[in-house]
């Protein structure tokens, strides 16, 4: 199966496009996170979390959307913990902390907006 984003904007007859499963890169003790492309009004971000590693408790300036597309986490939001898998979505308003903990290997697509900042994420995988 192959899980492709396509954005294409007529205005400016651009497009862009990336792969959620192609090229993927586990590391054994923290998430891997990859900007895939950035539109005009959002961020597209791919992390690959291997079985056991975790982002630890964070929240964001900007309202986010998280979406399982493969594997199995454990999501944090406001001292509740949800078991999300493949197909599951969730979206947070700013400034809610939230953690992450993958029970499975896990691919994660984030979206954040425009006006957020991708090395936030980095910074957050690599605590």
């Amino acid at each position: 199966m192959r899980f492709c984003l396509v954005l294409i904007n007529p205005q400016s007859n651009s497009m862009n496009s990336a792969s959620l499963l192609q090229d993927i890169e586990f590391h054994e003790s923290k998430p891997v996170v990859t900007v895939l492309f950035e539109t005009s009004f959002t961020k597209e971000i791919r992390i690959a979390m291997k079985a056991g590693t975790e982002m630890k408790k964070h929240q964001t300036s900007f309202p986010i959307v998280v979406e399982i597309v493969e594997g199995n986490i454990v999501f944090g939001v406001q001292n509740e913990k949800m078991n999300l898998g493949k197909g599951d979505l969730i979206a947070l308003e700013s400034s809610i902390p939230h953690d992450l903990k993958a029970l499975k290997d896990s691919i994660i697509r984030l979206t954040l907006s425009k006006n957020d900042q991708s090395e936030r994420v980095q910074t957050i995988a690599s605590v």
